[in-house]
């Protein structure tokens, strides 16, 4: 009789178990089937960078370089005009790619608190003005986000879409569906290697050409990571005329047609390099594609035939204050501003308006090899 409850009790506990794990299972189950009634055929892009296509992430971070005041913001339609921390009057590079891609929203910064959920399907953006490839990069703004973190977010991303989807159905996705866009590598000259407070040091024991290197190992890691991650389709700036920025003129007291050459001649020498290297990892690492975007040749473009594009200025800043070119203050609320912003190349004394953000775009969605290579953004999207 003991033994027939003994047996009983060990019947019903394994029993009771059995269900559990089968009411588990089921509920996990229909979790993953819910999200079938998600629209994923537009896809994703997940956004990696600095200021030129940070969305709001250095909004929750304690940092001197933030831009969720006004007027920045002004032209972005999704706010109703309000500062979302986009560097610029209205869309990033970022923003408007994703538009044209179809992709139903756009990429929410990873730091917001509503980023959770089946919104990080859409996309997520990971990039953070001051950010370099360097951790060192941007200390001079105290907090911000490079791209090492940045990769190491989207780990955390990664393990949320699995739980979403489904391994298998999360790798697809990611794999074949999603983009990877990084625009990286500005703050490596500006704010690291060329600025004397901080650098000096690094800039007397670092020649140009060992700095350069430096860089490269570092991002051929930081790429590396994302592919075993299951990124497959990307897209790397490279950098862009960096000492014809509005700054740059107007702190050297340049005329209006003159660039700095030195930071100028480092970006040319960093962007040859990283050719290579995208050219190497296109080789290397199975099933990727690694998609070259000329931003240097792109900007000097709108920069010195900026009439032709419809510009009356590639040099004066419409929003900031200080000197020839208003490039030294940061726009702000008390910064001086054009009335007409899309006439100028500029928004503020580092950043591109929208206006010249919508051409860059274009480029880099429809454009020929001189500037995206080897093919174009829905060429790539279409693989």
């Amino acid at each position: 009789m003991k033994l027939y409850l003994i047996m009983a009790l060990i019947f019903h506990h394994n029993v009771v178990a059995l269900l559990l794990v089968l009411f588990i299972t089921n509920q996990l189950a229909s979790f993953v089937i819910a999200q079938d009634d998600i629209d994923l055929s537009k896809g994703a892009s997940y956004i990696f960078g600095d200021s030129l296509v940070d969305a709001g992430n250095n909004n929750y971070l304690q940092t001197l370089s933030k831009a969720n005041i006004p007027p920045n913001g002004i032209d972005f339609k999704a706010s109703g005009g309000n500062p979302t921390g986009r560097y610029t009057n209205g869309r990033t590079i970022g923003d408007i790619v994703g538009e044209e891609l179809g992709q139903p929203q756009y990429a929410v910064p990873f730091l917001a608190p509503n980023t959770t959920g089946k919104t990080i399907l859409y996309g997520v953006n990971y990039a953070s003005g001051g950010g370099g490839i360097m951790n060192a990069t941007g200390r001079i703004f105290v907090n911000r986000l490079s791209m090492d973190i940045q990769v190491d977010y989207f780990n955390i991303t990664r393990k949320e879409i699995d739980k979403l989807l489904g391994a298998s159905k999360a790798r697809e996705y990611l794999q074949r569906k999603s983009i990877f866009s990084i625009t990286i590598g500005s703050n490596d000259f500006l704010n690291n290697y060329l600025l004397p407070v901080i650098s000096m040091g690094a800039r007397i024991s670092e020649t140009p050409d060992a700095f350069v290197d430096d860089m490269l190992n570092h991002l051929r890691a930081q790429l590396t990571r994302l592919y075993q991650l299951d990124a497959r389709k990307f897209i790397v700036g490279n950098v862009g005329p960096i000492g014809c920025i509005p700054y740059q003129k107007t702190i050297n007291q340049l005329k209006e047609d003159e660039c700095v050459s030195l930071p100028n001649k480092l970006a040319l020498q960093y962007n040859a390099r990283l050719k290579d290297l995208l050219q190497e990892l296109n080789e290397n690492l199975p099933g990727a594609t690694f998609v070259h975007a000329n931003v240097y040749d792109l900007v000097m473009e709108l920069i010195t035939n900026y009439a032709k594009y419809g510009f009356i200025t590639a040099s004066r800043a419409c929003c900031g204050n200080g000197g020839q070119f208003a490039g030294i203050i940061p726009c702000g609320p008390t910064s001086s501003m054009c009335s007409d912003r899309d006439k100028h190349v500029f928004w503020d004394p580092y950043h591109p308006s929208e206006a010249a953000n919508v051409i860059i775009a274009k480029q880099l969605l429809d454009g020929d090899s001189r500037y995206i290579s080897p093919m174009n953004l829905r060429q790539l999207r279409d693989l």
